[in-house]
């Protein structure tokens, strides 16, 4: 169950553990059999290896959710033993076979025969153990199944195209124009190129105009329309017409999860990598930051997505902004060193813990790929930017473990006038303001708290100062005092009531720029869908202006949107483009999407953020309604976290979905996700929302589509 964390909670999570592990995604090609426990009998174990703990979209307990594979650390030991061929069995006593290995940074990859292994029984933190002969004799080896389906080497090659999905793929075909990603192999190599044909699923032959070769892939781009890939993509196959006798194709190379490592082709610009610096420090590097009197460069993981990226003539963007042209690289072990042009590179000031971003093309525009053309535009340069990236400027909802209202200045407070002029030469003007229902309105259905009310005035008049939009967020997560709106001691009439009461004040205040309904609702009991219709209306009595921005049940969970908001739009006025509404949903990287991020440890895949908040934006496109992103944060201790915040950013504004950032504002304290703690020590996630508020692309708030 998904437990919103409250301010005394949030203020109490301090970090610093740092994990770079970097994980591997989906190898394509079928495993085989396990080994009969009879045979692996006469086999005894020579060395083990504990299995790393991995959970995230492609792991489970460092076991493979898609086929069978288990990931370890990469020590020499390991390296020694694990090897491809050898036999190993697993904590629940399956013997298998090593079908292939692969490293990356620190750990290796451990791809076995056999159906997928189960996560609970061999999954962290139980043991691998590698297999030798018996000192007493017998079996040795085991020789795995061959694979009848191989094709027989006379006959035309074919091969698995990669599954690939993205905004540039759909299962492994090219969205732009007609072209398909396949495993780099001899026999792929051989078989597919430029001016020889292919023939596709469905029988038709088409020519290949172009090979793009990058890291362990081929991009093989056609002739013709582009193809669909749902018809066409992964798990078909794709056929050269020319002979070979070449080796079937081995499996692909695993890389990050859900980041395919392919050489874009030359249809519009190349999309950018970002990724982490590495903790460098000492000798010629300071944070990541490679100097010395001849060179300069920087130093991050060589996985397989950097060395296809990192090459000689790509452009590297830092976090200030700056761009190098890449010179030369270096390998060493699980690592890179890019050497690039200009002078000294600071590293204090955009090493480690910052991200730097690749591109082979270059970077067109201050802030490369952070949006696509605006819904409403057609692809120009909008008049009016809408501003797509903000913050949440918390304080007045604190408090909430203590007697409701609470105490002013004591158990809770408004963001001062230096916090938005922070904000605002920050660039981040976007202001998501939580506040308690029960403080502005003690009594239902009674006027509103004066005190309280000239707070909030005040509050809205420093966001007018400096120029700054303010959604005015109810905390409350459909409750008041506790008790369920829609139950008889809040029936939702009084819910309505208040936000009429609410607009009749602030509607004429030039910062305001909407009304955010309800924080989180949840166990609602199917409730909230009449409230948030009976609040909305009633606002829209006073203002038909500015937002109405509705939440969404279960949190508002942005990856589980689709599931439980059926009914939030079953009434048409709820889908009427002229009543000025947004959808609010709510996005967290951890396990449990709540925000808490209470395993330290924890890695993340670089598109988790992505993955969770397509469900929503899907959601919003089919029913052409427009969307919101009223919280997403990441922990100070976690680069992985970070770049994954810069790869969700990129994907709200490639739809003009604008977001806020929990959070900033006064008496954070230490908190790992604040943008303001009282140690004032760097906020790594800072860059990544200034690079993405720089966005101006869009005119409107999307994706209407």
């Amino acid at each position: 169950m998904l437990v919103k964390m409250t301010s005394s909670t949030r203020n109490a999570l301090l970090s610093t553990a740092l994990l770079a592990a970097v994980l591997v995604s989906t190898p394509t090609q079928t495993v085989l059999a396990a080994t009969s426990t009879a045979t692996a009998s006469s086999l005894h174990s020579i060395a083990t290896a504990k299995v790393n703990d991995f959970t995230g979209p492609q792991w489970l307990k460092g076991s493979w959710r898609q086929s069978a594979g288990l990931s370890i650390p990469a020590t020499a030991s390991n390296k020694a033993n694990f090897k491809k061929g050898a036999q190993v069995r697993t904590a629940d006593g399956q013997v298998r076979t090593i079908k292939v290995v692969y490293y990356s940074g620190a750990n290796m990859s451990l791809m076995l025969s056999g159906s997928t292994l189960n996560a609970s029984k061999n999954g962290y933190p139980k043991s691998v153990a590698v297999l030798g002969a018996s000192p007493a004799g017998g079996n040795t080896a085991i020789t795995p199944t061959p694979d009848s389906s191989a094709k027989p080497s006379t006959t035309a090659h074919s091969t698995s195209i990669n599954n690939y999905t993205n905004n540039d793929w759909l299962n492994g075909v090219w969205r732009k124009s007609a072209g398909f990603s396949i495993p780099l192999n001899n026999a792929n190599r051989s078989a597919f190129k430029a001016g020889s044909q292919v023939k596709l699923v469905d029988g038709q032959v088409r020519k290949i105009n172009a090979v793009y070769m990058a890291g362990n892939n081929i991009s093989v781009m056609l002739s013709g329309a582009a193809l669909s890939g749902k018809k066409y993509g992964h798990p078909n196959k794709l056929f050269s017409t020319t002979a070979t006798s070449a080796p079937a194709p081995a499996p692909v190379k695993p890389s990050q999860p859900s980041t395919p490592v392919v050489t874009p082709p030359p249809v519009g610009s190349s999309p950018s990598l970002t990724t982490a610096l590495n903790s460098f420090n000492g000798g010629d590097f300071v944070n990541g930051i490679y100097n010395t009197s001849k060179f300069v460069g920087i130093s991050v993981k060589a996985t397989a997505e950097n060395k296809a990226a990192f090459h000689k003539g790509a452009k590297v963007r830092f976090a200030d902004g700056q761009v190098r042209t890449i010179n030369l690289i270096y390998y060493s072990g699980g690592n890179m060193t890019v050497m690039m042009d200009g002078g000294a590179i600071n590293g204090k000031a955009v090493g480690y813990p910052r991200t730097v971003s690749v591109n082979s093309s270059g970077f067109s525009q201050p802030t490369p790929g952070t949006g696509a053309s605006n819904p409403d535009a057609g692809g120009s340069a909008p008049a009016n930017p809408i501003n797509l990236v903000g913050i949440n400027l918390a304080g007045a909802e604190f408090g909430s473990d203590d007697p409701l209202p609470g105490r002013y200045l004591k158990q809770y407070i408004y963001p001062s006038e230096a916090d938005f002029k922070r904000y605002a030469n920050r660039n981040l003007k976007l202001v998501r303001l939580p506040f308690r229902w029960e403080r502005i309105q003690p009594r239902l259905n009674g006027e509103l708290n004066s005190a309280e009310l000239a707070r909030m005035m005040a509050t809205l008049d420093h966001a007018k100062k400096y120029n700054m939009q303010v959604i005015l967020d109810m905390h409350n997560y459909y409750r008041y005092y506790g008790k369920m709106i829609g139950s008889n001691e809040v029936p939702i009439s009084a819910f309505a009531d208040s936000w009429r009461r609410i607009a009749q004040k602030v509607s004429k205040h030039p910062a305001v720029y909407g009304y955010g309904l309800m924080n989180e609702p949840h166990t609602t009991n199917g409730k909230w869908p009449a409230a948030a219709l009976a609040a909305a209306k009633s606002i829209r009595t006073i203002d038909a202006k500015n937002w109405v921005v509705i939440a969404g049940d279960r949190w508002s969970s942005a990856f589980h949107w689709p599931s439980y908001n059926t009914q939030l739009v079953k009434d048409a006025w709820m889908r009427d483009p002229k009543n000025n509404l947004m959808f609010e949903a709510h996005l967290y990287f951890d396990k449990d999407y709540s925000g808490t991020y209470a395993d330290t440890r924890a890695v993340y895949d670089p598109m988790i953020g992505v993955v969770r908040a397509k469900p929503f934006v899907e959601w919003l496109s089919k029913h052409r309604l427009r969307g919101f992103i009223g919280e997403h944060g990441s922990p100070d201790f976690s680069p992985s976290a970070v770049v994954a915040t810069d790869n969700l950013l990129k994907y709200l504004g490639q739809h003009c979905i604008p977001s806020t950032y929990w959070a900033a504002g006064p008496w954070w304290g230490d908190y790992a996700l604040s943008l303001d703690v009282k140690s004032g020590k760097y906020r790594p996630q800072l860059p990544v929302l200034q690079k993405h508020a720089a966005n101006k692309s869009c005119g409107s708030v999307g994706p209407l589509r």
